[in-house]
């Protein structure tokens, strides 16, 4: 493992060859392990109400929105949406209120995705195993779960109030979520809230330790970076393009077998090139609004983030056949076993 001085210099490092050369072995890596397999896969958000104040977000309990919360026949309308675009991997996402959205309204989104999706993941309010093994027991496969930044001082002064000022919980919450059987969880830090290398530095070390404690698991890592909503800016990200570009070859080089995420948080021209770095996994033809594929036109919807890729699943599909990757709509799904 790296340590962090050594993160710090690459990434502050103003050699260009240094960028390709670390680019280039990141590349061959990624196509020794990976292939040029690329999974697709789509976001779809149940709520907005959140109990906590996030300064970052969008959702955040303090900020004048309209809270939404769907019911069954509305998230299904959404689904059958989503599926008929190709998608056959869903992440559900909500604000982080356990009021509003509990384990058993997750329970009931995660039983009636699991009829148009192979793969569900939920990227939710952190919970305790026994709720995880519920969530399992319903279809959901996948965890996403972020620490946000790792510096405990920068984590308090932007999580106000709510559950979410509980780091520690929060730290530990991939290690319940693999407790209770996830086939896959996923880990990342919001860039442009603290300083990269550190956080960096404590990802890498978290990834780490649940690779030790749970090697069966599939991991993946992603590195969304601030962004405007509905474009004013809550806060600003200081991550250029170049150490972008570093943070996703970097990852790829000292975990080789670790999937890569990629958001629609990025613009095209970019995540178009680091297609051909390190990334296995992407979202396309997303919506970041509850409600916001079938339910409400664009000027009633109030968005997470504001979406930079707004390419649909086909011209993302058309892009990745004619850069010779193959799209990958689901690599796995249930077989009954009739013994």
């Amino acid at each position: 493992m790296m340590t962090f001085e050594q993160i710090k210099n690459i990434l502050n490092d103003k050699d260009h060859q240094s960028v390709e050369e670390l680019a280039r072995q990141a590349a061959q890596l990624t196509r020794r392990q990976f292939g040029r397999a690329i999974s697709l896969y789509g976001p779809l958000y149940l709520s907005n109400f959140c109990s906590s104040h996030c300064t970052y977000c969008g959702f955040h309990s303090q900020n004048k929105i309209q809270r939404i919360k769907l019911e069954p026949d509305q998230y299904r309308k959404e689904m059958q949406f989503i599926h008929a675009q190709g998608i056959r991997n869903i992440l559900m996402l909500t604000g982080e209120s356990y009021k509003h959205t509990p384990i058993s309204y997750l329970k009931e989104a995660a039983l009636i995705a699991s009829e148009y999706f192979q793969g569900v993941a939920l990227e939710v309010h952190p919970m305790e195993t026994v709720e995880y093994k519920e969530l399992f027991a319903a279809g959901v496969d996948g965890i996403a779960v972020y620490q946000e930044t790792y510096d405990r001082s920068r984590y308090a002064q932007v999580h106000l109030s709510g559950y979410k000022k509980d780091y520690d919980f929060r730290y530990r919450t991939p290690y319940r979520a693999a407790e209770a059987g996830m086939r896959q969880i996923s880990l990342g830090i919001l860039l442009g809230l603290s300083d990269p290398s550190q956080d960096l530095f404590a990802l890498y070390q978290h990834l780490s330790g649940l690779e030790k404690s749970f090697p069966g698991v599939e991991y993946s890592v992603s590195f969304p970076r601030l962004r405007t909503v509905k474009a004013q800016m809550l806060a600003s990200c200081d991550v250029d393009d170049v150490q972008f570009v570093k943070i996703i070859a970097l990852t790829r080089l000292l975990f080789p077998r670790v999937g890569i995420n990629l958001s629609t948080r990025e613009e095209p021209e970019l995540r178009d090139h680091l297609l051909e770095i390190g990334i296995t996994r992407m979202s396309a033809g997303s919506n970041t609004s509850v409600g916001g594929y079938t339910l409400l036109e664009e000027k009633a919807q109030d968005p997470q983030f504001d979406i930079k890729d707004e390419r649909s699943v086909g011209e993302i599909v058309k892009l990745l056949k004619a850069k010779n990757f193959d799209p990958v709509f689901t690599d796995w799904r249930h077989i009954e076993n009739s013994l």
